[in-house]
């Protein structure tokens, strides 16, 4: 069996491209479909130019070329797979080959962290990156946060690494199209403190799970209807992760999910949060969804304790 995890790729025996978009596999490699090889395409990987696929894009191709593939992401088989990415794996090599990698890791080295807990993942993992790329940096389990500490710290001495500026945050802010005002996602956003520039390059700052923090899978439940809540965050471990975790004290919810990056680190224990999702009944237990789709209409979550600490309600 193939040991993968969130934020890998993997290259199919047909040059495909895919992010590994999970911990758990059990029929496959669940991924999403990133790249396909384009004799007109921008990107030069080997010899072979590629074309950059979006969300919707992506989906209609499956569906053409491998439809049995297809599932709520793309369910790769094992025996399809030719190379696997490990974001990690090319860390050694962009440190002498790229000034803005080579900021931000000797950044994180400094304060305590092993370049085998640190990684990149889109278009500079395989090497497809251009221009416009930004740089998906990745740092493993509890480090993520000496990490995110780092930066702060990087910024207020007034390093190379430079917060955001407000062009970003509205290209952001787009890009993402939230149920929240600009205002209220820019609050937020500002205090999770995982996002930078450097050398006029955005970077984000992702976690991925320590081999040790992956347990069992959560089982998909049934979905039994929408439903705003409010409650009080009692753990959020898993907060920076995909789906991003809150276990909430409510009546009826225990946990509220979100699917959607946008509200990944979105409130701290303690506060008090506003979301709006579908229900999910597993056995016994019901959860909150935030994200069933691409851009989520009518779903969010809001820090309401932020909110109210910020004068903005």
């Amino acid at each position: 069996m193939i040991k993968t995890r969130l934020r890998d790729f993997i290259i199919t025996k047909d040059d495909w491209i895919f992010a590994v978009a999970d911990y758990f596999h059990p029929d496959g490699i669940r991924s999403t479909f990133r790249y396909v090889p384009d004799e007109n395409g921008e990107r030069e990987l080997g010899g072979i130019h590629y074309k950059k696929y979006d969300f919707d894009v992506a989906f209609e191709f499956m569906r053409k070329n491998r439809p049995e593939w297809v599932q709520d992401v793309h369910v790769v088989p094992e025996n399809e797979i030719k190379h696997l990415l490990h974001p990690n794996d090319c860390i050694p090599y962009l440190v002498k080959t790229d000034h803005r990698v080579a900021v931000i890791v000797g950044t994180l080295q400094d304060a305590g962290i092993p370049l085998s807990r640190m990684g990149v993942t889109g278009s500079l993992l395989p090497g497809l990156q251009n221009e416009t790329s930004d740089i998906d940096f990745v740092v493993y389990g509890n480090d993520w946060f000496t990490a995110r500490n780092a930066i702060a710290v990087a910024m207020l001495k007034g390093s190379i690494i430079e917060d955001i500026d407000d062009a970003m945050w509205q290209r952001i802010y787009d890009k993402r199209i939230p149920e929240i005002p600009f205002d209220e996602f820019i609050l937020h956003e500002k205090r999770k403190g995982n996002r930078g520039m450097v050398d006029g390059t955005y970077f984000d700052l992702l976690f991925v799970r320590d081999w040790s923090q992956i347990k069992e899978p959560m089982p998909r439940g049934k979905d039994i209807g929408t439903m705003k809540i409010e409650a009080t965050v009692t753990n959020a471990d898993l907060a920076f992760d995909t789906p991003s975790v809150y276990k909430v004290d409510h009546e009826d919810i225990d946990h509220v999910l979100s699917y959607t990056h946008t509200y990944a680190g979105q409130a701290l224990v303690g506060e008090v949060i506003e979301a709006r999702g579908m229900v999910e009944q597993v056995g016994d237990m019901k959860r909150l969804v935030v994200g069933t789709s691409r851009e989520p209409k009518g779903e969010w979550i809001r820090s309401l304790t932020l909110l109210k600490m910020s004068g903005l309600i």
